[in-house]
């Protein structure tokens, strides 16, 4: 089961995996990134983040997809984490019917983007990608961290 669909340009780190693992009663962690899927280094690097308790996968997102489309992570509590707006638009549309809502987390400023909350920066084709979610019947909100309020994303 799905818990968690968060986007975090830092993927794994103190406060996903402090905050919202434990918030969601989630016990495996997804990271879904192409990028992380062949780089042995930056694998390393995110393991140290792991909780003791929690397990770890590591997946392109086709290999995410095709696993939970599959039925094998079924029975895993999953907080899945994407590094982009463009994978968790990939993943969901890929994925259908297992995820309702999207927590946007961290975004970096780049040029181009516009700032939304202190911590969510989208181009225009990432804010028209998450609209379209939204208009899928998508719940799409920015939250930090779970103590945080919500904020409803609105273009």
């Amino acid at each position: 089961m799905i818990k968690l669909l968060r986007v975090d340009h830092r993927l794994l780190h103190g406060q996903v995996v402090v905050s919202w693992f434990e918030n969601v009663s989630a016990n495996t962690i997804l990271v879904a990134n192409d990028a992380v899927a062949n780089d042995e280094l930056r694998k390393s690097a995110i393991r140290l983040a792991k909780p003791e308790h929690a397990k770890l996968v590591m997946k392109s997102i086709d290999d995410s997809i095709e696993a939970i489309n599959s039925g094998v992570t079924d029975k895993y509590q999953l907080l899945i984490v994407v590094e982009s707006v463009e994978d968790a638009n990939k993943l969901i549309r890929g994925i259908k019917n297992k995820i309702t809502s999207l927590n946007l987390g961290g975004t970096k400023p780049r040029e181009g983007t516009k700032n939304y909350s202190k911590t969510i920066n989208l181009t225009e084709q990432e804010a028209d990608l998450l609209t379209a979610l939204q208009q899928d019947g998508i719940d799409i909100y920015i939250q930090q961290i779970p103590n945080e309020s919500r904020q409803k994303f609105e273009k």
